[in-house]
Formats: C-alpha cells, structure tokens, sequence
C-alpha cells in the first residue's frame, strides 16, 4: 500500500474518530450522563457498537472535566460455539478492567421460545435482569449501552408500526425497577460511521449465534425501510431524530401529556413550554 494512501486513511480515521468523541461527548453533555467520581459499567457484547462505545469513553476519559471509572462486563450466555477466549483476551491486551458475568440464558430461550419465532424480546429482558443486578454487585453508579442514533429512530418507528405507540428508547433512564442509571453515550452517533470505525480498528467482532441469523424480523425490515430512505433522500433520518429531540404534545392528541379538556378556560397553563416535551420524560 502506498504511503498517500496510508495517509489518506489515517487522516479519515482521524476525522471519524474525533467526530464520534465530539457527538458522544455533545450526548454526554446534554443528558448529564456521567458525574465526578462514576464508576460506569460498559456493557460488551462483542459487537461493534459496544466495542466502539468502550474506545470512545476511553479516550474521553482523558480529556472529560470529571473523573470517572470504566470496567467492561460482558454476560456469556452459554450459546453453543461462543469463543469465550476473545473479549478477555482483547480487554486484558488493551489493559481494561473487566468481568465475565456467566449466566445460561440461552437455555431459558431456547426452552420458552417455539422454533422459528423471534428470541430477541426475552433474550434482552434475560441479559438486562442480568447485567443490572451485576451493575449492584460492583458498586456501578452508571450502566452504559451500545445504541446509537439509528437503534432509536428504528425503535419509534417498531413502537408505531407494531405497538401503536410513539415512543423511542431515550439516552438515559432509570430502570424500571428504580435501581439504577442506564446512559447511550452514542446516542448522536451514526450507525454507518459505528460500521466505518470499527473497520479501521479492526475489532474481534463476536456474532450473535442465538438470533442473528433470523431473518425478517420486525426490526430488520424497519432498519431496511430507513437505509432505503437514507440513500434516496438524505437529511430524512436526521429530520426524524431531531423530531424526536423536539415534541409538541398540543400538537399531537394525547389527553395525558395535554390539557385539552380545560382549554375553554382561558389561557393555557405552561404557556410557551407546553407545546413541547422533554425527550426523556416522553420517551422514558
């Protein structure tokens, strides 16, 4: 390979690297994800977003005005073939932290869910319950996932098509059962660039053999339906998550988030701010 055209990859990797810190740490910012003294538990599946999440907040770590801890745990679930070598192996190379939280869910999938349907829904309720009470058990302040800007525009769209409900997965929440802080730091973040990135760092990616390979599943046909939008009108997807960021409930015709019943009595209570709605409350 020529040199100019080492140097022309070096300088992409450069610019896409600096452009996911910047859109991470724009996220981090605008949630208040991460405080002084966190101990942030980086949840790694082997995937190219978790590996990414985890370089991006450890190179964050150098420059954020606050002081925080990571540690990777990664939840082995028993799936035949699983190559429990890799992830320790990476982690220690690259002298981070870790845990290899091993629970057998994949039997519990396999045993519960009929052939042919799709795991995905029980298998991310197993591995949530899982790595939440693992997250106590480490003294964890704060759980950090993997998504980014397309896994939320594609989860409202799955929450309208089959759920009837406008509803996304927001950057950060509290748990339902109240205990602790889940944080997306790549919420801003593209999945074409995550796919870029991770090519140039050539990450040991680990496939998920449990339910990757189904096909047609709901969300699949969701992520092909925005692609296709993608290259045929570009700025669409960007449209549709700055919506998300900027919801007008008087708009829309949800007597919970709206008085619209007491509108006849006069000005309306909230004035300017009850056109909109914060993301997290609405989403949460």
């Amino acid at each position: 390979m020529s040199d100019s055209t080492e140097s022309r990859k070096s300088t992409r990797f450069n610019k896409l690297q600096k452009k996911l810190r910047r859109e991470a740490g724009r996220a981090i910012a605008d949630f208040n994800m991460i405080s002084e003294g966190d101990k942030i538990m980086v949840c790694l599946s082997g995937g190219k977003d978790s590996y990414t999440m985890l370089e991006i907040l450890r190179n964050l770590q150098h420059s954020a005005p606050v002081n925080f801890e990571l540690v990777a745990v990664n939840l082995d679930q028993k799936q035949p073939g699983f190559p429990e070598h890799v992830l320790p192996e990476y982690l220690e190379r690259e002298g981070v932290a870790y845990h290899i939280l091993e629970k057998d869910t994949y039997s519990i999938v396999k045993e519960k869910v009929p052939e042919g349907k799709t795991t995905c829904g029980l298998c991310s309720r197993l591995r949530r319950g899982s790595l939440y009470g693992f997250a106590e058990e480490i003294g964890a302040t704060k759980i950090a996932l993997g998504h980014h800007r397309d896994d939320i525009v594609e989860t409202l769209f799955l929450n309208m098509f089959y759920g009837g409900k406008m509803k996304a997965m927001p950057p950060k929440l509290r748990s339902d059962d109240n205990r602790n802080i889940v944080i997306r730091p790549l919420a801003y973040c593209r999945e074409k660039d995550i796919i870029e990135f991770s090519g140039y760092k050539d990450f040991p990616i680990i496939p998920c053999n449990l339910c990757g390979s189904q096909e047609n599943l709901q969300r699949q046909v969701i992520k092909e339906m925005l692609q296709k939008w993608d290259r045929e009108q570009p700025g669409r997807i960007e449209n549709i998550f700055a919506a998300v960021q900027n919801i007008a409930p008087s708009q829309l015709a949800d007597t919970r988030l709206f008085d619209f019943e007491n509108l006849e009595q006069g000005q309306q209570r909230g004035g300017e701010q009850a056109h909109r709605l914060d993301v997290v409350n609405l989403f949460g």
